[in-house]
């Protein structure tokens, strides 16, 4: 039975609920937990297959993406934003948010070549949120930023910077192995992803929106790209190449795009 994790995020809902409507509930051990965790149990392999942030792939001794299918958006995400209680060119720290890589990685990026202002970052722990305050701005990602963003002034969209930035839709999250992995195999998860995919005009009755007044339908197909297509390629290269971390030859040239 081969290992995997995923993230349990509202966003992931569609990809989870095609996994478990099909067959392959019962050819999967399916775990659930945070993005940054789902990294480290891949890195660490402690699972053979996971839904993990792009970040991690420089790390990975040998990494294939096997799905035509990821977490990505065309713009605004509506989930991983920057918010703060100053324009963002009044900020002088911003915590990092402890889920993630990607996000991370993305917010330094963009504040060095997008915004390109001097701000500190800061490694953030349980509870950063309620510090965010006067110059200090906080990255916040996932489900949480439906919950805490409508307490801060300003929100700084990161899926929208990107693309104002490199004219690219941006990816996540995809499925990556560390290993190869058998071709009927991912055959097999890539259907029932995109069942899952396909279902979404049923899972608007059947998931309650996060908040009253969350346009559920519009997240699903306007905020989050799921398709894993050649302009999210290019821009998943654009993104690890932009990095703060070293990509050795053998492993970019190993990624399965």
């Amino acid at each position: 039975m081969i290992k995997v994790v995923a993230v349990n995020y509202l966003n992931t809902k569609p990809l989870l609920y095609g996994l478990v409507k099909s067959g392959m509930k019962d050819k999967i051990d399916l775990q659930l937990d945070i993005p940054s965790e789902c990294a480290r149990k891949l890195e660490a392999g402690e699972v053979d297959l996971g839904l993990v942030p792009v970040a991690i792939i420089p790390k990975l001794s040998s990494p294939h993406i096997i799905s035509d299918y990821c977490i990505g958006t065309v713009g605004t995400v509506a989930t991983v934003s920057i918010y703060s209680q100053v324009p963002l060119e009044k900020v002088e720290k911003i915590y990092l948010d402890y889920h993630s890589r990607t996000s991370v990685q993305l917010t330094k990026i963009l504040i060095k070549n997008f915004w390109k202002l001097p701000v500190e970052f800061i490694q953030s722990t349980p509870g950063y949120i309620e510090k965010i305050g006067g110059t200090t701005a906080g990255l916040i990602i996932g489900d949480r930023a439906m919950e805490f963003g409508k307490n801060f002034k300003y929100e700084y969209d990161l899926g929208e910077a990107w693309l104002k930035y490199t004219g690219l839709p941006f990816s996540f999250a995809n499925w990556v192995s560390n290993k190869p992995l058998p071709e009927d195999f991912i055959l097999e998860f890539n259907a029932a992803l995109k069942s899952g995919i396909d279902f979404i005009p049923d899972l608007l009755y059947i998931i309650p929106p996060p908040s009253n007044g969350f346009n559920l339908k519009r997240y699903f197909t306007e905020n989050i790209s799921y398709d894993f297509n050649f302009e999210k390629k290019k821009a998943l290269h654009r993104f690890l190449e932009e990095m703060e971390v070293d990509i050795q030859p053998s492993v970019e040239m190993s990624l399965s795009l």
